[in-house]
């Protein structure tokens, strides 16, 4: 197994509530030549829901335990059930409870992105400069640029765009 003394030594700490501080096109320029071929091109083309590499089987178990929790408390919230299995786990049901219970979509989102990256941790480990480390990394990294795609001020102008135009068809009732 490969060590990764320097490549991850020299990349800069990421926090759930903090900006992203490289792409993750930086961070593949950063991996570029000092990773296998192999390991370049899973990184090249992971996404959270990646099952091939170091840390990803567990990540896409835990991943889609936190998915199904959320999926079955919203279908329930619905009045619908929902048929598919997924391990049930206690705390992600007190996460998802706190998600559908945020004051705002925004907040939601910084809920289930602490979650995760304490999942992520947890997947770690121990691991310091290893596969493990740099595919945690890079997960991390991923769900930052999610994070990244939400705006606030668009997001509160369409959300005031879709409450007016519901409010509207109410008042034409």
């Amino acid at each position: 197994m490969a060590s990764y003394y320097y490549l991850v030594s020299s990349l800069p700490t990421l926090s759930s509530d903090g900006e992203m501080p490289m792409t993750y096109g930086e961070f593949l320029k950063c991996c570029q030549g000092n990773v296998s071929e192999e390991t370049y091109r899973l990184l090249e083309s992971l996404t959270p829901a990646s099952t091939e590499g170091p840390l990803l089987k567990d990540w896409a178990a835990a991943y889609g335990s936190l998915m199904g929790e959320l999926n079955q408390q919203r279908s329930l919230a619905l009045g619908k059930t929902y048929g598919r299995d997924f391990d049930k786990d206690g705390m992600n049901s007190k996460v998802i409870a706190a998600v559908l219970a945020a004051k705002n979509p925004l907040e939601a989102e910084q809920i289930l992105l602490d979650h995760e990256f304490e999942l992520l941790d947890t997947l770690v480990g121990l691991h310091m400069f290893d596969e493990q480390v740099l595919f945690g990394y890079a997960l991390k990294l991923k769900l930052l640029e999610r994070k990244n795609c939400f705006e606030k001020e668009k997001g509160k102008a369409e959300f005031g765009r879709l409450f007016r135009s519901i409010q509207e068809r109410v008042y034409s009732l």
